[in-house]
């Protein structure tokens, strides 16, 4: 084998292996390492994209409730078993029609192209207030969703999509302190 082939080849080779690593890299850096759900900066674009081309897109966002207190009774580790449970069920109310990810914490993000095609919000909610089999224990799960759909936006940017979503979300959270919380008696 002629020495100059094989000099003139390395550079290439030490290319390759960097561009796959670096490949990889960015592709680990848009999932999150826990739910292999896409993160916040992997999940925008393809998000945006959904907005612009899916008339009847609809934007959503989930807050787990009390997680602090999950963690507190129940350890991190039945934390950890929540946030992945929740992920794993929100992408399977998503089912091919749309994506999903986790923002961060106890906050999930979806957007769906036809949400006639989902098996509707009455069934994402049971399916994210289930409990979670964790160890020995049974650890009870609750969750606050708001929803967007994007017609209704004079604008139909994500941006407006997922403040409005934050807004029905916090309402609904609203809702459910008011219901849990000791009424003074007269």
């Amino acid at each position: 084998m002629d020495l100059s082939i094989v000099a003139a080849a390395l550079p290439a080779l030490g290319w390759a292996l960097h561009g796959s690593l670096l490949t990889h890299r960015l592709s680990t850096a848009r999932r999150d390492p826990l739910t292999g759900l896409h993160t916040r900066t992997g999940w925008t674009a393809r998000a945006e994209r959904i907005a612009t081309r899916s008339p009847d897109a609809a934007a959503l966002l989930v807050d787990l409730d009390d997680f602090k207190a999950i963690n507190d009774t129940y350890g991190h580790l039945a934390g950890d078993a929540v946030i992945a449970a929740t992920a794993a069920r929100l992408t399977g109310w998503v089912s091919g029609h749309g994506i999903a990810a986790r923002l961060g914490g106890d906050e999930f993000a979806a957007i769906i192209t036809a949400p006639a095609r989902t098996p509707g919000l009455a069934a994402l909610r049971e399916a994210l207030h289930r409990p979670v089999a964790y160890g020995c224990q049974t650890v009870p799960v609750g969750a606050s969703i708001g929803v967007c759909h994007l017609a209704a936006l004079p604008a139909r940017t994500l941006t407006d999509a997922l403040s409005a979503a934050d807004s029905a979300m916090y309402a609904v959270k609203g809702r459910g302190r008011r219901n849990n919380t000791p009424r003074a008696r007269s």
